[in-house]
């Protein structure tokens, strides 16, 4: 078993043959994400939530028991089955490494992620590494575990030198493991100065490749892997090595501008939006990996009968995306495998203990909107209106517009900053207090919900990915 390598534009085994990696994204697993699990605000949040309730065994059991099930044998089995052959495995920091202890290697962060690689090596799927998490916060979004809008990441070096240490261990413990695809060393970057990042670039590259010269290293691009116009020269520097976008489209989301009808203005639009971000790449001759992208779907208890319809759109600009992808070759990996439903290939059925136990909560959740990803704020913009429309009236138009703009707009800050953090962090107690008085047999059953045999397939989806999947390998 060779390593898989960057030649160029490809990436290919050790017999110089074009391998080309289709998959998804293991979210919300080892980086847990309020919309693919159900709770509000951030994971560290949850988590101290809930110790405070049943207290920090009981807890640590809950988790550990979440983590168990969330992705076992029945999973990689059936992920194989669709012809898929790589996963994007999402990990917080925090597995490896307290704040309150920094670069002292918690060895027990490895258990999960070790029997996951395993188990998709013996089934034939490669993983690629990839630290959704770093201290500090790399992004201002919620799912880099922070808590708060602003990437402290970029504005405290040592939040860096703490990356740059983990890395090295992790490099240290995967150096002889071959179905590793390659390391994904750091999510979705929002560095507000664009340049500090190729500079973190460089360190990691460095301290990567002291003890790791074999895998491949992927590195997203600035401002939510979208933006590579800073990168200059630098990859010059930086041998086997591929370059990440995340090409999600407004169409496949609630605040899409109009109905998908997969028009020839949409589709220029598409491929447009596509094109831009892979710019840099294309024009130095550089290897693209589409490390996120995918839309959301309708649910019938929240959309109702109009959810099918819904999703048909939703389905055909998967189809379109994925036919400027065959063009290119381009590997992919798709967000995400599985959460509750309303992105994943599998998700939880609604019949299960935790679904029971959090409908009326997750029906709250979803009208506050309380969730930044596809949110549809319908229910509750009356309420935050009157601020926006206060902050263009008061704020000169020159400075309404803050970075990470035009990925966030002053009407997506203001959500994020009133809902997403502070009205959602009024619901963490609730949440956690849904699990008041159960014992370790109760807090089992609940985790188990997350286990395959517990979960539903989207098979419309599934059935566009496998049909994609065999298109480019027998091409």
């Amino acid at each position: 078993m060779s390593y898989i390598k960057v030649s160029g534009t490809k990436l290919v085994d050790g017999n110089g043959k074009e391998t080309i990696l289709r998959g998804a994204g293991l979210g919300g697993w080892m980086n847990m994400e309020n919309f693919i699990t159900g709770y509000p605000g951030c994971e560290f949040q949850i988590r101290e939530a809930l110790a405070e309730v049943v207290g920090k065994e009981k807890s640590e059991f809950f988790f550990d028991k979440f983590l168990e099930y969330f992705f076992q044998e029945d999973d990689a089995k059936f992920f194989k089955s669709l012809g898929l052959n790589c996963i994007r495995i999402a990990f917080n920091y925090r597995h490896f490494e307290d704040d309150m202890n920094p670069r002292v290697l918690k060895k027990e962060g490895f258990k999960h992620l070790d029997r996951v690689i395993d188990l998709c090596s013996k089934h034939g799927i490669y993983t690629i590494l990839d630290l959704h998490t770093a201290p500090g916060g790399q992004n201002t979004d919620w799912h880099s575990d922070a808590g708060t809008h602003i990437a402290n990441f970029w504005k405290h070096k040592d939040f860096q030198d703490r990356t740059v240490w983990l890395w090295g261990e992790l490099a240290k413990h995967y150096v002889g493991n071959t179905w590793i695809a390659g390391y994904n060393p750091l999510n979705e970057p929002t560095d507000p100065t664009h340049t500090t990042l190729i500079h973190f670039y460089n360190r990691i590259y460095k301290v990567i490749r002291d003890v790791d010269p074999h895998h491949a290293i992927f590195l997203d691009g600035n401002t939510f892997a979208s933006d590579f116009s800073h990168f200059g020269d630098a990859s010059k520097n930086w041998e086997n090595t591929a370059y990440s976008i995340h090409d999600y489209s407004v169409f496949g989301f609630p605040a899409a501008p109009e109905a998908y009808v997969s028009n020839d203005t949409q589709r220029h639009r598409l491929r447009r939006s596509y094109e831009r971000k892979r710019e840099w790449m294309d024009k130095n001759g550089l290897c693209v990996w589409n490390g996120e992208w995918g839309p959301v779907y309708a649910r019938k208890e929240y959309e109702g009968e109009a959810w099918n319809e819904i999703n048909q759109q939703r389905y055909q600009v998967l189809k379109d995306q994925l036919d400027i992808y065959n063009k290119d070759r381009l590997s992919w990996s798709i967000w995400l495998y599985k959460d509750i439903g309303f992105q994943g290939m599998v998700y939880v059925s609604q019949e299960t203990p935790y679904m029971t136990l959090f409908k009326d909560f997750l029906a709250k959740k979803r009208r506050l909107a309380v969730d930044a990803w596809g949110v549809d704020d319908s229910a509750v913009r009356h309420l935050y209106q009157p601020l926006i429309d206060h902050i263009k009236q008061e704020v000169k138009p020159e400075h309404q517009n803050l970075y990470p703009y035009p990925v966030w707009t002053l009407e997506g800050r203001v959500g994020r900053l009133t809902r997403c953090i502070l009205v959602a962090e009024f619901l963490v107690a609730e949440w956690a207090e849904h699990f008041r008085g159960m014992d370790e047999a109760q807090l089992d059953k609940v985790a188990k919900s997350f286990a395959f045999e517990n979960c539903l397939q989207r098979e419309g989806l599934n059935k566009v990915l496998t049909e994609n999947a065999s298109l480019v390998q027998n091409a």
